[in-house]
């Protein structure tokens, strides 16, 4: 008798196991929705969703005569934090050579490219086509950007605004001790009439420096480039997370040249 009461209650304590357990157990549905969940979780802390795998890159503009003096440096010390965040950069060496001036001759209307053909514009306007954002870098000239580079960012947004709408871009100034706060200035002007995302850092993207590698001494410089190099990196995964939802603009723009 004790032995059947035992075999019983055996009986109906394994059965109960077997329902808890299947109760707890998910089912394959459920894991696969979990598993899902999950992968979902870690590609939106990447900042990338399914609808896009396009490697973002950002295209740096040297505008210093120097190869590699403190403009490049600088430039150096954001591409090397951006491609910690999984960003391709290329740089765009302006260095010694010649450039053209804008005659204001409006063929690039016509054709999205200046009319010569014969410096680095528009090479630039092919790279920017390539590329998801920009940095231009410039040492201070008597309170003025290098005017060789001023001269490209000019042309460029003349004559292939399309290829800069919308992307993220940064400046950086390079000086010895005054005058980067107005090439800054300057050097942003033209992005903000393209509807260009400014990036912003801890403080104005400026570095500090005059004989060649002296800008590895600014600390706070550089650290200002890796913050800028980190705020860019998390914009341009922003917008490239599926559908970027672009302000919608009016069509026709309005041109004033002057108030009667």
């Amino acid at each position: 008798m004790n032995i059947r009461i035992l075999i019983i209650a055996f009986a109906a304590f394994t059965i109960a196991a077997c329902t808890n357990k299947t109760e707890q157990q998910p089912s394959n549905e459920e894991s696969i929705m979990q598993t899902d969940k999950v992968s979902q979780t870690e590609k939106q802390q990447e900042g990338l969703s399914d609808s896009t795998h396009k490697e973002l890159k950002v295209l740096l503009i040297n505008g210093s005569p120097r190869k590699e003096g403190n403009t490049y440096l600088a430039l150096m010390e954001a591409a090397k934090e951006l491609e910690k965040n999984g960003i391709a950069t290329e740089l765009l060496q302006i260095g010694t050579q010649a450039m053209h001036g804008c005659t204001a001759c409006n063929h690039c209307k016509k054709t999205n490219r200046c009319v010569f053909d014969d410096d680095l514009c528009n090479r630039a306007i092919d790279l920017m086509a390539e590329c998801d954002a920009i940095i231009v870098g410039s040492p201070t000239y008597y309170g003025q950007p290098n005017g060789t580079l001023l001269s490209l960012m000019q042309r460029m947004c003349y004559a292939a605004p399309q290829v800069m709408q919308n992307k993220p871009a940064a400046a950086v100034a390079v000086c010895r001790r005054g005058g980067a706060s107005a090439v800054y200035q300057t050097l942003l002007m033209p992005f903000q009439m393209l509807n260009m995302p400014i990036v912003t850092s801890q403080y104005w993207n400026i570095v500090y420096g005059r004989d060649e590698g002296e800008a590895a001494l600014d600390a706070e410089g550089l650290q200002t480039m890796r913050t800028m190099a980190d705020n860019m990196a998390w914009m341009l995964k922003r917008i490239h997370n599926g559908n970027p939802n672009y302000p919608e603009r009016e069509t026709e723009r309005k041109v004033t040249n002057f108030i009667k």
